[in-house]
């Protein structure tokens, strides 16, 4: 989560408050930034931008194991034709 993340849901969770509570508005601001930040810290979470990049390299990573099967498998074949 990102600050400017942190800051929208910060700004609506404020903007829901009931009249009644915007006098502690200042506190309540606070309290939400430390609670999300800690939360944010103990997710692990990563950017889109690096889930994209590790996305891309597990789907070639597929694609080598497959390829590598099926030349494993091609060898087998051939081995046992041969022996």
């Amino acid at each position: 989560m990102d600050k400017a993340q942190v800051e929208r849901t910060i700004q609506d969770l404020l903007g829901g408050l009931p009249g009644s509570l915007q006098a502690m508005r200042g506190d309540l601001e606070g309290h939400f930034r430390r609670v999300l930040h800690s939360g944010a810290r103990h997710l692990d979470l990563v950017s889109r931008e690096e889930f994209d990049a590790q996305a891309k390299v597990l789907e070639r990573s597929r694609t080598l194991i497959g390829e590598l099967e099926a030349r494993v498998k091609a060898l087998e074949e051939k081995l046992r034709a041969s022996g």
